[in-house]
């Protein structure tokens, strides 16, 4: 397992060691200790989520406050999907930059995203199963979100938005300078 910096050099790439052979492949997706040793960081998980969509679905961007924030490791199972961090610590000095990795069974590539991100991804494929793990449990009184396509943030999805599907949560969320967010 090694861990790659973005941009923004909290939030990591983690690429795990696979074996591959005739019968098809083996890898670990999460190991405590190598995980550490990979990226100095030592979290505890409390729990996994596992979607599945569509082409086209666009879930986010979504986060939870102080004193329920969470940081994610995902992943994608089956599919590819283009996954965004925004970092939304007014006190950071990468305050409302991104990143975007594509994530896909293919690559196997891992996110981990610190708290203090708000996150979401795209489906590019005709059928995504997506997991996530969480360093706190959801918690409904501190889930926030900001819109997908707020023009300051300006991320580049990698591909035409013409028809998505996200639910009505996600389309009614606030641009990021009226929303609730970390000092």
């Amino acid at each position: 397992m090694k861990a790659i910096d973005t941009a923004i050099p909290d939030v990591k790439i983690i690429e795990p060691t696979v074996f591959a052979d005739d019968r098809g492949f083996f890898f670990e997706s999460f190991s405590q200790v190598k995980f550490e040793a990979a990226t100095g960081l030592s979290p505890t998980f409390v729990q996994d989520n596992h979607s599945r969509s569509g082409k086209g679905v666009l879930r986010g961007l979504h986060y939870q406050l102080p004193p329920r924030a969470q940081a994610k490791l995902v992943r994608v199972v089956i599919g590819e999907v283009y996954d965004v961090a925004v970092d939304i610590r007014r006190s950071s000095p990468t305050f409302g930059q991104w990143v975007g990795v594509l994530l896909s069974e293919e690559n196997k590539r891992q996110l981990w995203i610190p708290e203090g991100f708000a996150h979401g991804f795209l489906t590019l494929s005709d059928r995504v199963e997506f997991l996530y793990k969480t360093t706190d449990y959801y918690a409904p009184e501190s889930d926030r979100g900001i819109r997908w396509d707020d023009p300051t943030l300006a991320i580049d999805w990698k591909t035409a938005i013409d028809d998505l599907t996200l639910s009505g949560k996600d389309q009614r969320q606030p641009l990021l300078a009226d929303a609730e967010i970390f000092d």
